[in-house]
C-alpha cells in the first residue's frame, strides 16, 4: 500500500511564536508530521513518500530520524510548495508507481481504521474515494472546511464555497493514477488546488465518498485547532 504526505506548505496561519514548519510541532508529545505517519503505517501502508518544500532539509531530517519501522520512505521536492497542495501531489508523481494510493495532508489528524477502510473501499477501475464527514458542525467550522456535495456515494461537487453541500472533506483520499492527469487538467485553467483535480474526477463519474461515521479526525491549521485536537483524542482515549 502506498501513500503520498503532503508535507510542504509553511502553515502560515499556525503562529506558535517561531517560523518552524508546524509539521515539527508536537500534538500530546509526537510531531504532528510523525503522527500522520504512524497513523498512516497502522492502516496498512508500508510505502509512503512524504513531499516537503518549506524548511525542507529539517522536515527529511525529522523524517529520517524517527520514521516508523517496516515502512519503506521516499522524498518528493516540491519547489513552487507557495502554491497550492495540488502542485505537491503532482511532485509526487515520478515517484509512484501502483494502482491505487493514498493521498494524506501531514497537518491532518486521523484514525487509522478509517484509512484502513478507504484503503478496502470497493471501486471500479480509474475511480477514486475521499472520506468525509456528514456530521452536522458550527457554522464558523464549515466556513473554513471543504465541502463536499453528493449524488448517493458519489461526489458530485466539491471546494470551499459550495453553498449547498451535505458532508466536509477529511483530506483522507485513495486514488488512481487517472488523478495526477486530472490536476494537470486543472493547473491549465489557473486551479493549483488538490480540489481542483477532486473536481476534474468528479465530473467524469470517478470520484466516489466514504463517511467517516463517529471517527476523530482533525484539521491542524491553528494553534487552537492544535489544542482542540489534543482534547478531543484524549476523549477518544478515554472513551477507548
Amino acid at each position: 500500500m502506498n501513500a503520498i504526505v503532503l508535507a510542504a506548505g509553511n502553515g502560515d496561519r499556525f503562529h506558535n511564536g517561531t517560523r518552524n514548519s508546524k509539521l515539527l510541532h508536537p500534538l500530546l508529545g509526537q510531531p504532528l508530521l510523525l503522527r500522520t505517519l504512524d497513523s498512516a503505517r497502522d492502516a496498512g501502508v508500508d510505502a509512503i513518500t512524504v513531499v516537503v518544500g518549506y524548511q525542507a532539509d529539517r522536515v527529511r531530517a525529522l523524517v529520517e530520524g524517527s520514521a516508523p519501522r517496516g515502512v519503506k520512505i521516499a522524498f518528493a521536492h516540491n519547489p513552487d510548495w507557495r502554491l497550492e497542495n495540488g502542485v505537491s501531489v503532482l511532485a509526487a508523481r515520478p515517484l509512484i508507481d501502483a494502482m491505487r494510493f493514498a493521498v494524506l495532508m501531514g497537518d491532518h489528524v486521523f484514525e487509522p481504521a478509517v484509512l484502513s477502510r478507504l484503503l478496502r473501499y470497493p471501486m471500479q477501475d480509474n475511480e477514486s474515494v475521499l472520506a468525509v464527514d456528514a456530521r452536522a458542525v458550527p457554522p464558523a467550522v464549515a466556513a473554513e472546511a471543504t465541502k463536499v456535495r453528493r449524488d448517493g456515494s458519489r461526489i458530485v461537487a466539491i471546494g470551499k464555497d459550495l453553498d449547498e453541500y451535505d458532508a466536509l472533506d477529511t483530506g483522507m483520499f485513495v486514488c488512481a493514477p487517472v488523478l495526477f492527469d486530472a490536476l494537470e487538467r486543472a493547473r491549465a485553467q489557473g486551479d493549483t488546488t488538490l480540489s481542483g483535480g477532486i473536481r476534474e474526477l468528479a465530473s467524469l463519474g470517478l470520484m466516489r465518498a466514504a463517511e467517516v461515521g463517529d471517527a476523530t479526525w482533525c484539521d491542524i491549521d491553528t494553534v487552537s485547532d492544535l489544542e482542540a485536537a489534543e482534547s478531543a483524542l484524549g476523549a477518544a482515549s478515554e472513551r477507548a
